[in-house]
């Protein structure tokens, strides 16, 4: 919402001189942060793990996911990046190709680029068929007695190259990975909180039938400040509290960062930024389809709000 917005560094002062202290106390800004949150979400994300960066949400998306299928393996779109933490090196092609390469656990799916990808716009159905990409690692998986924990993805991918994957890939890509017992974990950190302008969320520009079984967040909730949070169902939930290791956070979830939270909500609802991200990317959007035309080079103009994609070809 913009660099030391008055409202943000209003709200940190403000609950700094009352009370900053770790999530062993209970205090009211968790609860209503919570509770502002989940009506943002379709109602059966319900519950709330709230964490300091990205990085930790999307490593506790995964021990959730584990945790309640009881199955270990992961599939990633390729180029993909899920964060800085070893567990997700592991499940970032964009990252582990560089270092230690792909573990035996992680499976990778072509990304669903429909300008540059596998499959492309002259493709008679190319949301099937990246689709059936993915039913197809999960029946190789299988025949090496090797079970789907999760699908993890970033709702449009960024470090990947700021791709529009085709409205439906999510929901038949769910359909594949719910029947082999796994979970679908949809990474919102760089594209969520009201980027795509027409939504708050990413996910849903896939259309309102759908709903991921876990949602990230991190980097915009907090304006700078280290905020994240996990949202998931009661079953998931229980299933991970069920083994008797509690989750703890020292300071997610601390009462300076849901103040912080909070009045980044405020700011987005009272300066109107969801429709103004709109307005703002349909200008860029024109301004970069005129340059296509004119020069050779620019071979894609793709996005959505303030999520943009220019794909410079030779």
């Amino acid at each position: 919402v913009g660099h030391c917005h008055p409202d943000i560094v209003k709200a940190a002062h403000e609950q700094n001189q009352l009370l900053n202290t770790n999530s062993r106390y209970l205090h009211d800004n968790l609860v209503d942060y919570a509770e502002r949150l989940s009506k943002t979400l379709p109602e059966k994300l319900c519950i709330f793990y709230f964490l300091n960066s990205g990085s930790e949400a999307n490593d506790l998306a995964l021990r959730l996911a584990r945790q309640y299928t009881k199955h270990e393996d992961v599939i990633v779109l390729d180029h993909a990046y899920h964060g800085h933490l070893t567990s997700l090196i592991d499940i970032s092609p964009y990252k582990f190709r560089n270092l230690e390469g792909q573990k035996e656990w992680v499976h990778v799916a072509p990304v669903p680029d429909t300008y540059r990808g596998l499959y492309r716009e002259d493709q008679e159905d190319s949301v099937t068929a990246y689709a059936d990409e993915v039913k197809n690692i999960i029946e190789n998986a299988h025949k090496r007695g090797r079970k789907i924990a999760a699908f993890f993805v970033e709702s449009l991918p960024s470090v990947g190259g700021q791709i529009i994957p085709p409205a439906g890939y999510f929901q038949k890509v769910a359909g594949h990975v719910h029947k082999a017992g796994g979970v679908f974990i949809a990474d919102e950190i760089q594209v969520g909180f009201g980027r795509v302008g027409k939504h708050f969320w990413a996910f849903q520009l896939q259309g309102e039938d759908f709903i991921p079984d876990i949602v990230t967040m991190g980097k915009p909730i907090g304006n700078g400040h280290p905020l994240a949070c996990v949202a998931t169902t009661k079953e998931i939930a229980e299933a991970f509290a069920a083994t008797g290791v509690e989750y703890f956070n020292t300071f997610g979830g601390n009462p300076v960062s849901c103040a912080i939270g909070l009045a980044v909500l405020d700011v987005i609802e009272k300066e109107h930024l969801q429709a103004h991200a709109t307005e703002v990317g349909n200008f860029l959007m024109k301004i970069l389809k005129e340059q296509q035309i004119k020069h050779p080079i620019i071979g894609d103009v793709r996005g959505c709000g303030l999520f943009i994609g220019v794909d410079l070809i030779k």
